[in-house]
């Protein structure tokens, strides 16, 4: 088991060096000369030479990698060009925005898309079944921006015009901190928007995989001892069918912590994926490389994380 875990862990080191390296590399092959962006158009050659020099700009390329790799380890990021903060800083300010975000609805879509699909494995070929097949269907062909401005226009434009002030509009984000009932309130659509979408592939995942293991030998055992079969599909067939779904969990957790770039657009949270689309149009460099780094560090954790589990929930697992 430690083995096991070491060696995921290594494996998860080596792929964020690789994202590391690509992002430095990406900084140096960009069009325009970094110091000039950071200058200004209106700069002179001598205020941009200087910064070039301030920047360690002139000194070899092996030097500058390692000096690179040196202030991300004291969690140096650099500085933003346009709004001359520390790119970790401002990361810390926005990715609360996506915390919330994920973990509200993480915890809307495993209740929603779990249910969904042992409902329908239980009851194969059923009403039940076809009907979760609907949803399935329905939530995988449903785009994200759609969704997003449907429930806006729903629950916002509608009731407000009626006098039900329930939901806030578009860009109403405070801190949970702040003020918590305002910080629920403004999260309340994002949050539906991302279960809906993402439970029907965990309806899906579920569904099959319960599906193929109520068929296994040691499922035909247990119900031959007797066991209930509420007993038998949650005790016995749920845990070995939830390797997918802890998979996907993963990757989908990840990526919300990692900005979700539609839904934080159309409601206008300001997470990270809203203002990487930002730092782009301005051309924000020290921003840009910051949110991938983080978003890469997620997604290398989330998958240490989901091999860990594999171990805890397949004891084969441990032996591989």
């Amino acid at each position: 088991m430690t083995r096991f875990l070491i060696r995921r862990l290594v494996q998860g080191i080596a792929t964020l060096w690789v994202v590391v390296s690509l992002v430095w590399i990406l900084y140096y092959l960009v069009p325009e000369d970094p110091a000039r962006l950071l200058a200004g158009k209106a700069a002179t050659p001598a205020q941009v030479a200087q910064i070039r020099a301030s920047l360690g700009l002139n000194a070899p390329m092996w030097q500058q990698y390692l000096g690179y790799f040196g202030r991300l380890l004291h969690g140096n990021l650099g500085e933003s060009y346009k709004l001359r903060e520390p790119v970790s800083q401002l990361i810390g300010q926005w990715v609360q925005v996506d915390i919330s975000l994920a973990v509200g609805a993480a915890v809307l879509w495993l209740i929603l898309g779990l249910s969904v699909g042992i409902i329908a494995a239980r009851h194969p070929r059923s009403l039940l079944d076809r009907g979760a097949t609907v949803f399935v269907l329905t939530g995988l062909s449903m785009p994200t921006f759609i969704l997003g401005l449907l429930l806006l226009y729903v629950f916002f434009y509608i009731l407000t015009t009626h006098g039900i002030g329930i939901f806030p509009s578009a860009g109403s984000w405070v801190p949970l901190t702040q003020n918590p009932l305002q910080w629920a309130r403004a999260l309340i659509l994002p949050w539906i928007t991302l279960a809906l979408i993402t439970a029907a592939t965990y309806a899906r995942l579920s569904r099959s995989s319960l599906l193929d293991t109520l068929g296994e030998d040691y499922i035909r055992t247990a119900r031959a001892k007797g066991l209930s079969e509420r007993r038998v599909v949650f005790r016995h067939a749920l845990r070995a069918a939830l390797t997918p779904v802890v998979t996907q969990f993963g990757i989908d957790l990840a990526t919300i912590l990692g900005g979700a770039i539609i839904t934080e657009t159309v409601f206008g949270l300001p997470g990270l994926g809203l203002n990487v689309v930002q730092a782009v149009d301005r051309e924000d460099l020290p921003v840009i490389q910051g949110i991938v780094l983080v978003a890469a560090a997620f997604i290398v954790f989330a998958n240490v994380v989901v091999d860990s589990l594999y171990a805890v929930l397949d004891p084969r697992v441990r032996l591989s």
